[in-house]
């Protein structure tokens, strides 16, 4: 399939014919071009990704859970990291970074948007693949690449890096500081160039794919709000990316050619070091300028999937579609102007906090109008209870919990007492952790159809979603209680402190729910590999969903529609429309062929001859009537 050239017009897209030609298994599976397999690749790294991120969590939930328990069984697994039956206090600094570093980069960014962004943009645009595939085929290996140097990073004899997700300085700018601050952060940095070099990379190849590809058609009111969530993302990630590598970058400086970007009156072993000028702080700013928006990289893909997914199975159209986008605009722009919020006990003006304070509260507002419209969409709605809808109204419900407990740490009076407790981590791993991950299964279950063929099994699917729905609560729920007690997030070993000796029963129960909820995921794992070869033969449209992917072959080549591409007539959620012969109308049906549904506008449309031109030519032929 050869790149597409992003200024040809819709007619010379239109045309473009469906060109099969014969792949080797390097460039089919390995270094393709498609969309299609890059997503999957995308896909089956994340989900490897994911298991890793959860298995180290595993690791120090053993050490919160059972401090006082001996571990020598885990020697022949993390050999000297065993020390005196216990887990090392660095390592288990280590384990926490690399988790959060996996999780939050690897899993929810790249894995999440990465394949859907991949595999959705040019099926629901009806494009022929992204606007450069060689370009997104690079993307996807320099993420590959990141991920090698990380993962390398976990078997050097000092150990991966340490100072936590954030990597603050001075921690991750002294080599000699602890062992994790060594080459470990060395690799950190590196691989954290190649993530951004490739997420900004594929944010440029979304955005030109978006506007410069769609069909015939498809104007931006018509684009399915998957679309629309994915775009917003692809722009987060470029007005934020960049200020962490340059942060990644001073830090590397700092590390090593003697800058000082970061030090500034630093004493090891009684010895003064020769930086002078600088503030940890300045990283600080610099971070959390991507941080925060990193929350919404995360959750406005799991927007857009869960939004297509509610309407779909509820059978109603979505409620409040311009809304929906607008409300995304808004959260893409008060998201980079809230980042100071993570810095309230920093030595901050408490008038700026009040700044950033009421701009964090504002927030609530858009998210609150999403919330509102997923739940009106389901009311009085012939609801579906596939496993995608399960876990989309999971990801609505973690939404609302993450969100309630967000106007906590968003006030500065009360984040105060918050700060660095359990309450933070509860916090984020529900609306950022859980919400994110629920709208990265719901898009698997949904669109497992369309990648592979083959149908996932529905009884497994189910039990996946309830013990998961319930492990997740059940993890994170109590962290809320003890964060309010004040026990603190980061402390190896608790029971030193003759107060937080009371919570060794509830840290025991956490920690065997997180392992229950891990389990629960080997269901999925089982089902998703299982199904990829023996499961049951999809149906074209299994959902009976509206959008364009689903017009497609069962096993679409690279070219995705055989023949001219379909022209768009109309927007994806027409659902139950009053007098309709059936509970969905695809995008490709001209107004024309459904008189016994169309709204007056509709009607008036086909009376005047004009249903069955789209885009430009509907444009035109207004003019000549003179509208």
């Amino acid at each position: 399939m050869s790149v597409q050239n992003i200024n040809q017009k819709p007619d010379e897209h239109s045309v473009v014919s469906d060109e099969h030609h014969e792949d080797s298994f390097i460039t089919k599976y390995i270094f393709s071009t498609d969309h299609k397999m890059i997503a999957k690749q995308y896909l089956v790294t994340g989900i490897m990704w994911a298991v890793i991120g959860g298995l180290l969590s595993l690791l120090f939930r053993l050490q919160l859970g059972f401090p006082e328990s001996n571990m020598n069984w885990l020697e022949p697994l993390l050999g000297d990291w065993i020390q005196n039956g216990k887990i090392d206090p660095e390592f288990y600094l280590a384990l926490v970074t690399m988790h959060g570093t996996i999780m939050v980069f690897f899993v929810l960014t790249a894995g999440l948007s990465g394949t859907f962004s991949n595999f959705l943009i040019p099926l629901q645009i009806g494009a022929r693949d992204m606007a450069s595939g060689f370009m997104n085929m690079l993307s996807y290996w320099l993420f590959f690449v990141a991920g090698v140097i990380m993962f390398l990073s976990m078997f050097i004899e000092t150990g991966p890096a340490a100072g936590g997700w954030t990597v603050y300085p001075p921690l991750s700018v002294l080599p000699q500081a602890i062992s994790g601050s060594g080459l470990g952060m060395t690799l950190w940095l590196i691989s954290m160039v190649f993530f951004i070099a490739s997420t900004l990379m594929g944010g440029i190849n979304y955005i030109t794919t978006i506007i410069n590809l769609r069909t015939r058609g498809m104007s931006f009111k018509k684009l399915p709000l998957t679309i629309w969530a994915l775009f917003f993302t692809a722009i987060l990630g470029l007005l934020t990316f960049p200020v962490l590598f340059a942060a990644t970058l001073l830090l590397i400086f700092d590390r090593s050619f003697g800058t000082s970007f970061y030090l500034s009156d630093i004493y090891i072993a009684g010895e003064a070091l020769s930086n002078v000028g600088g503030s940890p702080i300045l990283y600080q700013h610099l971070f959390w300028f991507l941080g925060h928006p990193e929350v919404y990289i995360a959750i406005l893909p799991a927007f857009g999937i869960v939004s297509e997914v509610i309407a779909t199975n509820a059978r109603k159209p979505i409620f409040g579609y311009l809304a929906m986008v607008g409300t995304m605009f808004v959260i893409t722009f008060l998201s980079i102007t809230v980042w100071a919020h993570h810095m309230f006990v920093s030595g901050m003006n408490p008038f700026l906090g009040s700044i950033f304070m009421l701009a964090s509260f504002i927030i609530a507002v858009p998210s609150s109008v999403k919330v509102f419209n997923w739940l009106t969409t389901l009311w009085r709605g012939n609801i579906h209870f596939t496993p995608a809808m399960l876990f989309a109204i999971g990801m609505v419900s973690f939404f609302i919990a993450g969100g309630v407990t967000g106007l906590f740490v968003a006030n500065s009076a009360i984040d105060i007492q918050l700060h660095d407790t359990y309450f933070i981590v509860a916090h984020f791993h529900l609306v950022m952790g859980s919400a994110s991950f629920f709208g990265f299964l719901t898009g698997v279950y949904h669109w497992f159809p369309k990648m592979f063929g083959r149908m996932m099994h529905r009884g497994l699917g189910h039990l996946h979603f309830w013990l998961t729905f319930a492990g997740v609560y059940l993890v994170f729920f109590p962290m809320h209680y003890i964060g309010m007690a004040g026990f603190p997030r980061r402390y190896y070993s608790f029971t030193g402190f003759e107060v937080f000796r009371t919570f060794v029963d509830l840290n025991a129960f956490i920690s065997i729910a997180a392992f229950i909820t891990f389990g629960a995921q080997i269901i999925f794992l089982f089902n998703f590999f299982y199904s990829m070869y023996r499961g049951r033969l999809a149906p074209a449209n299994p959902w009976r969903s509206n959008t364009l992917e689903w017009t497609t072959p069962r096993f679409p080549g690279h070219g995705n529609w055989p023949g001219e591409i379909p022209k768009v007539y109309r927007w994806a959620y027409d659902y139950s429309k009053p007098g309709a012969q059936e509970d969905f109308i695809p995008q490709t049906i001209p107004f024309s062929q459904t008189p016994e549904s169309n709204l007056p506008e509709e009607t008036k449309l086909v009376s005047e001859g004009l249903p069955e031109v789209v885009g430009e030519d509907l444009q035109s032929k207004l003019k000549e009537k003179g509208k």
